[in-house]
């Protein structure tokens, strides 16, 4: 549940991303499966919904179109992929990247293609945080994380969320001297907007400290760095703009 903070309502919106890509054939068995929604002339993209760690690498599971190929696509490098079953449940399985990756989430049917605008963000190969990076809305962390999840912000705004236990009590939330409340949606998640800092910025919630590092540097297209007591992320939107990302380590 989302609403602001101090006095007045922000308006601006959190920067969208996308980058383009070109996009393979459909598996053949994409092309024999053939949704309502397909038939209809539209395709819903792919939402990633958890991360398994395993000894070797990672397996993200999810929802998208029964039957349809669900692809995980970067700018470089290979892209991983696999068949959503009738129900329209998929797992795809990747060895933990050496690094730092940003992915884009694409679903194909025969030959239409519904990219995501979320990116699915995984640091140091996993051993960091895991995080879907939302389009003018809030990060979703897929890893363990604090109860301050990440910190949006776009140089206009900011937007804080987390993640809590569905129907838990409202969380109280300090920042810049005031000292509002947040309750969570029915999914247990959270996020509340602040004014734009120039940062370091002091974010108590639900009784613990955290301390938001401030803005990545310009020009970044992407990056990823260890920034206070977490990682920040810059990466850009489809015209440019610049959006920056920070993840505080779990307790």
């Amino acid at each position: 549940m989302k609403r602001a903070m101090f006095g007045r309502t922000t308006t601006a919106l959190l920067a969208c991303i996308a980058s383009a890509a070109c996009s393979p054939p459909a598996a053949p068995e994409a092309d024999k499966a053939q949704s309502p929604a397909a038939a209809a002339g539209w395709t819903r993209p792919p939402m990633i919904r958890s991360v398994q760690r395993t000894t070797d690498g990672l397996i993200f599971s999810g929802e998208a179109e029964p039957g349809a190929r669900v692809v995980l696509r970067s700018e470089s490098g290979p892209a991983h992929a696999a068949a959503a079953d009738a129900d329209g449940r998929f797992e795809i399985r990747m060895t933990s990247p050496a690094g730092d990756l940003l992915l884009r989430p694409e679903t194909q049917v025969g030959q239409d293609a519904a990219p995501s605008p979320d990116r699915l963000l995984i640091i140091a190969g996993g051993r960091g945080p895991v995080a879907v990076l939302r389009a003018g809305g809030a990060t979703r962390r897929l890893d363990a994380a604090p109860a301050l999840g990440a910190v949006d912000s776009d140089g206009r705004m900011r937007l804080v969320s987390g993640e809590g236990a569905p129907g838990s009590a409202p969380i109280e939330l300090q920042a810049g001297g005031e000292t509002g409340q947040v309750t969570p949606d029915a999914a247990g998640r959270w996020s509340l907007v602040l004014p734009p800092a120039a940062g370091p910025d002091a974010i108590r919630v639900g009784g613990r400290d955290f301390v938001w590092p401030g803005d990545g540097p310009d020009g970044a297209a992407f990056s990823v760095e260890r920034a206070g007591t977490g990682w920040r992320v810059n990466w850009s939107g489809p015209a440019g703009g610049r959006q920056s990302t920070w993840l505080p380590d779990p307790a």
